[in-house]
């Protein structure tokens, strides 16, 4: 075997192929002083592509997100594209970009790479949200669309989602076919970004094309043909876009549901600033990140506040309930807007063919109002890879999906796109509101009606920062090892079902094999309880979090909470020993 490459040789290649100036300084820099330590942690390993694409620090070198990285990507996903999809060259690739640093960048070299290889672009000229990518791959009939964000990560990052020719983001075997023909194209063919100014033939402005449309689509999914409810006129509610590119298409759903003037925005969050001065992380689940729109509200004494997420594909809400406000959990708006949905689901339509999917890591709440009201519901793997890819699979099979969600603030109404979408989600929910209010309830007295319907649900999901894979994965193998197969017991509860994704074993199943698919490369264990409790704990695929996601179901929503918070407990003390690992609660 091969000695690896000198980390000396490894900065002088950095060197050779890197042109842009701000990175190629970075490493002649450390290279100077000797800094081995650093040239190690950015040369040695390239940033790694997978189904979430590429997401990273922006700063110099083979591990991180920068010019060269960004070129590389979009040169193996070229040529992937050429040898998998038909007429690539003509359907061409949508590209947009968010705000942050360095987005429009990379975007133009993403651009340019694919114009090197004679490959149409549909360019989108301004910021956007990333849903309007995977709505103009479809709209276009483009064979992929590049999003480059980082969504919600800190400010120093950005991100390169891929979207396949079905307007999902990519699963396997196409990340592995990308990330091979990313390392079989490694030497830079282009840095030419004036092609998307200078008038290139294989370049088309294409944000003008779809804007229309998509608004179209989310007044279509919020308001169908034949809604004849008018939007109450005393809804008023804040919104944030926290210092990300969500503010125009929200104010062009409120004026499409009739309700601009209704709104109420954050000014200070209002424009795109990629440094998100006003918050610590740009990601609404973070707590005090909703604080600057609670001032709003308050001194405006409006109830309801809307949130997005940067790139706007995450949506989060709040009510002020008597005096103190109620910021709704991913799964609780999970339910509101899905048992919405089902209730105006028209009656003249087959109901066990009308079809809603989440994710394992969500709740259980609409797996039970399935149950409860007969329609089909499935769960999926985590991520919107998976319950759009699923989706569109069962809408093949003949059901009619109209609605899948996780619990990490994402929700996909499919009439518009087969991915997260904070926009349709929030005018699917405003209406949903503006319905509610007909009926005397607000959200959170329409989620107590619900509890009452299919039981009390209480979540107490949250996560351990990890030092690094290698403990994660010894974590996971020392929780492996507690029992024979498995750990039978969690605290007082006996485990009734372990399901383990990593090594493929499902004690519920006959042969064993788990009714999802298997990953040996990420952890990721379910356990079901004796009680109807139910537990997921899993390794992050793009932060390095071990995440634990507890749901607890009873008669009252003070045993369900109570008995959540003591599977955490039974958690930490005999699975995670955060003391022993080095782990760090959230």
């Amino acid at each position: 075997m091969a000695a690896p490459p000198d980390i000396k040789d490894l900065a002088r290649e950095w060197l050779r192929l890197d042109r842009d100036k701000s990175t190629t300084d970075e490493i002649y820099k450390l290279l100077v002083q000797g800094n081995t330590n650093e040239l190690e942690s950015r040369l040695r390993n390239r940033i790694a592509f997978g189904t979430a694409g590429l997401r990273g620090p922006m700063q110099a070198g083979f591990a991180c997100m920068n010019s060269l990285t960004v070129i590389q990507a979009s040169q193996g996903l070229a040529a992937y594209l050429l040898q998998t999809e038909a007429q690539a060259k003509k359907r061409g690739v949508v590209i947009g970009y968010d705000a942050r640093h360095n987005s429009e960048k990379f975007a133009k070299l993403t651009a340019a790479a694919f114009v090197a290889k004679g490959i149409k672009v549909w360019w989108y000229d301004m910021p956007t949200h990333t849903p309007m990518v995977p709505f103009g791959v479809r709209e276009l009939d483009a064979v992929a669309g590049i999003m480059i964000t980082a969504s919600h990560n800190p400010a120093r990052d950005n991100g390169y989602k891929v979207y396949w020719s079905n307007g999902c983001q990519i699963i396997p075997p196409h990340d592995t076919g990308i990330a091979n023909a990313i390392l079989d194209h490694l030497e830079p063919v282009s840095w030419d970004t004036s092609v998307v100014d200078s008038g290139d033939m294989l370049v088309e402005g294409a944000l003008g094309l779809v804007q229309d449309q998509y608004h179209r689509a989310v007044k279509i999914a919020a308001r169908p043909e034949g809604y004849s409810e008018t939007m109450d006129p005393k809804l008023r509610f804040v919104y944030t876009p926290m210092h990300g590119v969500g503010l125009p298409a929200m104010q062009q759903c409120a004026r499409d549901l009739g309700i601009f003037s209704q709104m109420v925005v954050v000014e200070a969050q209002a424009q795109p600033d990629p440094d998100f001065p006003t918050v610590k992380f740009p990601n609404p689940e973070e707590k005090g990140a909703l604080d600057l729109a609670i001032a709003t509200a308050d001194s405006n004494s409006i109830p309801l506040i809307l949130a997005s997420d940067p790139d706007a594909d995450r949506l989060a809400a709040a009510e002020k309930v008597s005096n103190a406000w109620h910021i709704f959990t991913g799964n609780e708006l999970g339910i509101l807007i899905g048992s919405y949905l089902f209730e105006r689901y028209p009656a003249d339509k087959p109901r066990d063919k009308m079809a809603m999917l989440a994710s394992t890591v969500s709740s259980r709440m609409l797996h039970a109002l399935a149950q409860k009201e007969g329609f089909h519901f499935v769960e999926t793997l985590t991520g919107f890879k998976w319950l759009g890819n699923v989706s569109r699979d069962l809408g093949r099979e003949g059901y009619d999906v109209i609605y899948a969600y996780e619990e990490a603030l994402g929700y996909m109404i499919p009439q518009t796109v087969h991915d997260k979408d904070s926009i349709s989600a929030a005018a699917v929910f405003l209406t949903a509101v503006s319905h509610w209010s007909s009926q005397n309830l607000t959200p959170y007295s329409k989620l107590q009606k619900l509890y009452e319907h299919i039981g009390f649900f209480a979540d107490a999901n949250t996560y351990l920062t990890s030092p690094s894979p290698t403990t994660t994965s010894t974590v996971f193998a020392a929780i492996r090892a507690a029992g024979d197969p498995y750990p039978t017991t969690i605290g007082t509860r006996k485990i009734v079902r372990w399901r383990d994704l990593t090594v493929g074993w499902d004690s519920k199943s006959e042969d064993h094999v788990p009714d999802l698919p298997v990953d040996p490369t990420a952890q990721m264990i379910t356990c079901e309880l004796d009680d109807g409790a139910r537990f997921t704990v899993r390794g992050s695929g793009t932060e390095p979090k071990i995440k634990m996601y507890i749901e607890c179901v009873g008669s009252s929503a003070d045993g369900a909470r109570k008995g959540a918070l003591e599977i955490q407990n039974a958690l930490l003390e005999e699975w995670f020993k955060p003391d022993v690992y080095g782990l760090k609660l959230a």
